[in-house]
């Protein structure tokens, strides 16, 4: 290809260029199974022996104690099937628990099992652990299991490549250049800035650069570190991916036993953006189950963290900037439980900051040094305009002229002076299919429904909108 500056990637002949140059790797790439990622990177394989869990059994002992006090009753493997560990160990625990006279048979249960219920002692004991922590689900994975994990997981080691990024972004209007620049941070894991007008897709694109990486990651449900709980799986942040959708297509990967107390997710993508405050970055004790809530950053662990709209949080850019200086040098975070305790934690996710304003406005040099991509995501020119227009309206169903876009262009921009922006042929068809469903009006996009959505959309606004 040779040498190639950067203005020369955003015209046809340098695109075309860029293109070939990547099309064996990128070929390549996109026919790598990464399906099976999850096997050869790192699988939570189920446990034989108390010992292979990493947990003590006095912490299974709570467990067992506090889920019986709470349900009276329960066969060894409903406790088992609670606590996610298999049976053979819960079984060991539960007759020892029985020797202890903490626990009594109820009545016999089918499959060489029994109903359990908590005795005297067994009651007393269980409501002095509840009084510390009522926490009784899923038995927690050790942080320094958890910390292996995220290793073996990171981005990096993904390495995506041109096609990976194009799928990833095959819903949206790009310049190549910009493709190239969001590749290259992604595959190196590194954090980036994208800044620009609004409208021009940052927050999409933001949204969906995960989806260059491998798919899915393994995550444990809670976390333990000396006795105390930090709960990490999240339903409303993590998208649980059965393994049983990928068993049926992977003989090998359906031989395997899984540890439950893993949950496999896809590649997190959490995005926060004006309530955003520093007590969200920390852990988060729940005084009335003793529990630790992780912090954001640990939960986008193996995934991205989105900051959308930067410099408009809460809290100040000095402060989130002082808060996260050294685990971006560092790629290590430092939390603090309420105990007291101190723990070092991987600060191993994509940290995207999307903003409207310049970064150099917002920022110190010290900080965008921490930051090694800076993307700035361009207004549309008027080629790239008309062929998103044409192209959404087209897949939304409506008969369009190429004209109509010259009349567009002319009088609500032109004569305007207003900029282009990405959102905008999506907002205007959007009006224009509105009008015409009231209407009931033929879906086509004609010169009057033009002026109404203009009128609408634009009403009020500066010139620059």
């Amino acid at each position: 290809m040779g040498a190639t500056n950067f203005a020369d990637w955003t015209s046809p002949t340098g695109q075309t260029a860029l293109n070939e140059a990547a099309a064996g790797q990128g070929t390549l790439a996109a026919t790598t199974d990464r399906r099976t990622a999850d096997r050869h990177g790192f699988f939570p394989e189920e446990p034989q022996s108390l010992s292979q869990t990493g947990l003590s059994r006095a912490e299974v002992e709570s467990l067992i104690l506090k889920l019986l006090l709470n349900c009276g009753v329960a066969t060894g493997r409903v406790v088992a099937k609670h606590i996610r560990l298999p049976f053979r160990i819960v079984n060991d625990e539960l007759l020892a628990l029985k020797s202890q006279l903490l626990v009594a048979y109820r009545d016999g249960a089918p499959m060489n099992d029994y109903e359990y219920e908590l005795t005297e002692l067994g009651m007393d004991r269980a409501r002095r652990r509840s009084e510390v922590c009522t926490y009784c689900g899923a038995a927690p994975v050790r942080m320094s299991t958890y910390i292996e994990s995220i290793k073996k997981q990171a981005i990096e080691h993904a390495t995506p490549r041109l096609a990976d990024l194009r799928r990833a972004f095959a819903d949206l209007q790009m310049p190549q250049a910009v493709i190239s620049q969001i590749g290259q941070a992604v595959n190196a894991g590194k954090s980036l800035f994208l800044y620009g007008a609004p409208g021009n897709g940052k927050t999409c694109i933001a949204e969906r650069l995960i989806r260059a990486v491998s798919e899915y990651i393994w995550i444990p449900r809670c976390i333990t570190v000396t006795d105390e709980i930090i709960r990490l799986y999240d339903p409303s942040m993590h998208e649980e991916a059965p393994l049983e959708d990928q068993a049926t297509h992977d003989k090998l990967l359906g031989s395997l036993k899984v540890d439950h107390r893993w949950v496999r997710i896809r590649r997190p993508t959490i995005v926060t953006g004006g309530e955003l405050t520093l007590d969200m970055l920390e852990c988060n004790l729940n005084p009335a189950t003793g529990v630790n809530e992780a912090p954001l950053q640990l939960k986008s662990n193996g995934g991205a963290l989105v900051i959308d709209d930067f410099g408009r949080q809460r809290i100040s850019t000095t402060e989130l900037l002082n808060r996260w200086i050294v685990p971006l040098e560092k790629g290590h975070d430092y939390l603090t439980l309420r105990s007291g305790r101190h723990l070092e934690v991987p600060f191993a996710q994509l940290l995207v900051f999307s903003t409207n304003l310049d970064p150099r406005d917002i920022v110190d040099e010290a900080f965008l040094r921490r930051i090694p991509y800076k993307i700035e995501v361009f207004d549309p020119n008027e080629d790239e305009f008309r062929e998103l227009f044409l192209n959404l309206a087209r897949s939304m169903g409506f008969d369009v002229e190429d004209r109509i876009v010259d009349f567009l262009l002319e009088k609500h921009y032109r004569r305007q002076k207003r900029s282009l922006r990405y959102c905008h042929s999506r907002d205007l068809l959007a009006q224009v299919k509105n009008l015409n469903e009231f209407h009931e009006l033929p879906m086509e996009v004609t010169e009057m429904a033009l002026d109404v959505a203009a009128y609408n959309y634009f009403a009020g606004l500066s010139k620059d909108h």
